[in-house]
């Protein structure tokens, strides 16, 4: 079987997180990925964590998670030589996604309008911190900045403490999937239209109107000047909260309506069958609240978090364990489904990574090839866009493309 999309050739200029994780869906999925890289690679070749602890731009855990099944073609697109193999490849693309700075890909000569006027069928998706045209575009921007200018950040955490944010490049990866959405609209409109479009695609926008009430928590203070506040503890109430037992922490959401159900979940015991419990109106009282958890605090303390989620499910209260990696890696659902995925990988060996996002039984996803290092495949690239061997040793000579030996 093949994946739905290997009929697709994307050129990839991005590079990071946000931009290869959306060109990796398409790579995982059976599109022919050719990862453009400058001199040097991708940037995020030189984050870790890195196997053995020793900082190597081809042994990358960040850079290999993000740009499995693709190709790499090291070009210097400040050259002659570097620009001239681009519009090669692009003869033969179906879409092109870029994540430089606004204005960056005009100034090395191969922006839009260049594009457009080649092939007007061919979309170019760009991916940018804050847009092409806003007035932000020039700025920096990060995970932490991208996710606290769109909002949501305020309101998470404790009322007492510093706002947080979601852990690692969570955000950006969330961006990314959105980013996959746009590239395969524009790739739809390009191939059963002929309408080529150059999609401006802003990650802070696409924070703004994602999940998370950040759209709606911004709408309110616009029209309402109220900002949406971080709730003390007192303000969620009775079984509502990440809470710490046996071996680590459970997040559980047993309050309001589903709270006529914790006797159930707790196991029937002596202090819960005051009748008092029964009121709706308790679940706020701060008093009954301090009550309730001292009880509540030792029980989870006497249990598992396997346990208590088993608990949670047999009353049917939202509940999520919260797993270290290392029992993530380990879980036996996750096993079971075959999520993780061998890889072998010339520079880092055998290694188990995260498969298939989900399920597609008749086009299902594959893991073709582990990311490439830096220039691995430019000369087979090169060759199948009608260079031949000596083109292509000139144009290592000079620097625009980089060949391994």
């Amino acid at each position: 079987m093949t994946g739905p999309l290997n009929d697709v050739r994307v050129l990839d200029l991005t590079q990071h997180v946000a931009g290869p994780y959306a060109t990796k869906l398409f790579a995982d999925f059976g599109a022919d990925v050719i990862k453009i890289e400058r001199p040097g690679g991708d940037p995020s070749r030189r984050l870790g964590p890195y196997k053995g602890g020793t900082p190597d731009p081809e042994k990358s855990g960040t850079f290999f998670y993000f740009n499995t099944n693709k190709r790499s073609v090291a070009l210097d697109l400040k050259t002659e030589g570097g620009r001239e193999a681009f519009w090669r490849l692009f003869e033969r693309a179906d879409l092109v996604a870029e994540n430089f700075r606004p204005g960056v890909l005009e100034a090395l000569g191969v922006g839009w309008e260049e594009m457009h006027a080649r092939r007007a069928e061919v979309p170019l998706v760009s991916i940018s911190n804050f847009g092409q045209e806003s007035p932000y575009r020039d700025y920096r921007g990060s995970d932490l900045v991208l996710y606290a200018f769109a909002g949501e950040m305020y309101s998470t955490g404790l009322l007492e403490r510093e706002p947080v944010k979601m852990y690692g490049t969570a955000a950006l990866v969330q961006s990314g999937s959105a980013a996959a959405t746009a590239m395969m609209g524009a790739l739809m409109a390009g191939r059963y239209q002929g309408a080529g479009q150059h999609v401006d695609f802003s990650i802070a926008d696409s924070h703004l109107v994602g999940v998370d009430r950040r759209h709606a928590t911004v709408m309110g203070y616009q029209f309402s000047g109220r900002k949406t506040l971080r709730s003390p503890g007192a303000a969620v109430g009775m079984l509502n909260g990440v809470f710490p037992c046996m071996d680590g922490w459970v997040d559980l959401q047993g309050g309001g309506p589903r709270f006529a159900r914790a006797r159930e979940f707790l196991g029937h015991p002596e202090w819960m069958e005051d009748e008092k419990w029964d009121d709706p109106a308790i679940q706020m009282n701060p008093d009954a609240i301090e009550e309730f958890n001292a009880w509540f605090y030792l029980w989870l303390s006497e249990r598992t978090k396997r346990e208590i989620w088993e608990a949670a499910r047999r009353v049917r209260f939202l509940c999520g364990p919260l797993f270290t990696i290392d029992e993530v890696f380990a879980d036996p659902n996750f096993r079971a489904r075959g999520f993780w995925t061998l890889a072998r990988h010339e520079a880092l060996g055998e290694v188990e990574i995260p498969g298939r996002p989900f399920l597609m039984s008749e086009t299902p996803w594959e893991l073709r090839r582990a990311a490439p290092l830096l220039g691995e495949h430019t000369a087979e690239v090169l060759a199948e866009a009608g260079y031949g061997a000596d083109e292509i040793a000139a144009l290592a000579a000079t620097g625009a493309a980089g060949v391994r030996s």
